[in-house]
């Protein structure tokens, strides 16, 4: 039974899901003002393990709405907690619980900056007003400009207050998400505050968990202010769309430990169908990645010449050399006697392979076997035609692209960048396939919409090769999880957190550019030690 922690911490809200449930909350007989001073408290006590009190000065950036006045009460709090605190105040029309915080912030002889005379709601006066530059250098800032909800581009004064402040290098913590991206895909809406930290409240907004706001996301963390689970289930329904994959539900899907009495075969049988004397690389990388999910039997079919390298690498499993193509890829699958492709528990299809391999990969597809296409699988299914290729399969199928190999399987679907969560949905819904789809916040789908997004990565795996370790490492944990009938979705994304965390740690160890494709795979087991 997974505690109410665990259950917040992969919740996933759009927006409008948000504005549902807490006006749920308020609806139930919750004061607004109440729930501000309860989460300002946290934020606050927050601030001071990062920031110490000893003669620390923090400016407060405030906006017109509840999130200003969620920056005001951390203001006031501050301040009795002895920081030195300034406020800045681009707007003359606030809301009236935001303008009444404001008035006895300054009631305290807290200084402000801010306007005089009256501005559109999302224009700053600067005529007689005092300006963001005049803003004295801060230890710390907090931004509270706006909170979820934002649509429309900040322009003019406001733009430009911003750019002042992102240009001052100085920390900046934003109160729910940094003002100025949208809330669902992350967009920037003309420009937006460079955070160092953003303390989500309440729920995972999806807007954060998008490719393109982490530039200006920093350190994320949910500040939990006790929403009530059942209000959640009532907008969301149980089966909820969007989740975080978090180290509990990852760890949850390992097929471990194993009973006590088992053999190899009950344990998974995985192919991997890769590699060509131009890649030979690909192959071995997949291979280690599969040998580190602990799969029963691994099989591994290569070009003849490949052979010997292969069973110097991985002498345990079986190295299957099949006739090659004058340059060197897979001519024929030549699979031992007794077996075909329909014998294995999962196979795994692409790494190294070139496109010389069409007929190879078709077999792959014909299959009824679980199969995941990778790399040169994926070019290949992409000239077949992605759609009518997958819809004749009847067996699960995962394809995991990058951007680029996306654009070729889904021509039709617009600009992967832009809204990575409705992309993948849509991919998965059109092909029928689950959709790992790569990036700094890797999304996976299903065909029913369901979306799983690892929320932690490394630069360090933008390197050639991760992919292929990872490919292997999902096959291993593929063949597993067959066999004792776990979600494939599961499946799919413990292996997508596992081979993240992997890197996350090689990464801290050996600096990111220490951790090529090799030296990941001897950090796969490594990290299960330690968060076991």
């Amino acid at each position: 039974m997974q505690n109410r922690q665990e259950k917040i911490s992969q919740i996933v809200v759009t927006a409008e899901q948000m504005r549902d449930i807490e006006g749920r909350i308020f609806a139930a007989g919750m004061p607004v003002a109440a729930l501000m001073e309860k989460v300002a408290g946290l934020i606050a006590r927050r601030i001071q393990e990062i920031i110490p009190q000893i003669n620390s000065r923090v400016g407060i950036l405030i906006g017109p709405g509840h999130n200003g006045a969620d920056a005001l009460v951390v203001a006031r709090e501050l301040h009795f907690r002895g920081y030195e605190v300034l406020l800045y105040n681009p707007f003359s029309k606030l809301k009236e619980l935001t303008s009444q915080h404001l008035q006895y912030a300054q009631s305290l002889g807290i200084p402000s900056y801010q306007t005089i005379n009256s501005s559109a709601a999302l224009t700053v006066n600067s005529e007689r007003s005092r300006t963001v530059e005049e803003l004295p250098d801060c230890d710390l800032i907090i931004d509270g400009l706006f909170g979820f909800g934002l649509e429309r581009n900040l322009t003019g004064a406001i733009a430009t207050a911003i750019n002042q402040l992102n240009e001052r290098h100085q920390p900046i913590i934003s109160i729910d998400l940094p003002s100025g991206l949208h809330t669902d895909t992350g967009k920037v809406l003309g420009t937006a505050i460079r955070a160092t930290h953003t303390f989500c409240l309440g729920l995972w907004k999806l807007g954060l968990l998008q490719d393109q706001a982490l530039d200006y996301v920093g350190k994320a963390e949910l500040i939990d202010f006790d929403i009530p689970l059942a209000d959640v289930q009532a907008v969301l329904g149980d089966a909820r769309k969007i989740r975080r994959i978090t180290k509990a539900t990852a760890l949850a899907t390992l097929p471990l430990p194993r009973p006590p009495v088992t053999h190899k075969y009950k344990e998974g049988h995985l192919l991997l169908i890769c590699g060509s004397r131009r890649y030979a690389g690909g192959a071995i990388l997949t291979a280690l990645g599969a040998r580190a999910s602990g799969v029963g039997m691994l099989s591994i079919a290569v070009p003849e010449s490949l052979k010997p390298l292969l069973v110097s690498h991985l002498p345990e499993s079986l190295i299957i050399g099949c006739p090659e193509t004058e340059t060197g890829a897979i001519a024929q699958l030549q699979l031992p006697e007794n077996n075909h492709l329909n014998s294995f528990s999962a196979i795994a299809c692409g790494p190294g392979l070139t496109q010389d391999t069409t007929p190879i990969v078709q077999q792959a597809i014909a299959s009824e076997c679980p199969l995941i296409l990778d790399a040169d699988g994926l070019n290949i299914l992409a000239n077949l035609g992605t759609i009518p290729t997958l819809k004749k399969r009847q067996a699960i199928t995962i394809l995991t692209p990058h951007t680029g190999e996306f654009k070729r399987l889904f021509p039709d679907i617009p600009d992967a960048n832009q809204d990575r969560i409705k992309t993948v949905q849509a991919a998965a819904a059109q092909s029928g396939a689950i959709i790992l789809l790569k990036g700094a916040r890797t999304a996976i789908a299903n065909p029913q919409g369901a979306v799983w997004i690892n929320p932690e990565s490394t630069p360090a795996l933008a390197r050639g090769g991760s992919g292929d370790v990872l490919t292997g490492l999902l096959g291993g944990l593929l063949a597993q999880g067959v066999k004792r009938n776990i979600p494939v979705e599961d499946i799919v994304a413990t292996a997508a957190w596992w081979h993240s965390q992997a890197a996350i740690l090689a990464a801290q160890e050996r600096t990111e550019l220490g951790v090529d494709a090799f030296t990941l795979t001897q950090y796969l087991l490594r990290v299960l030690h330690l968060v076991k």
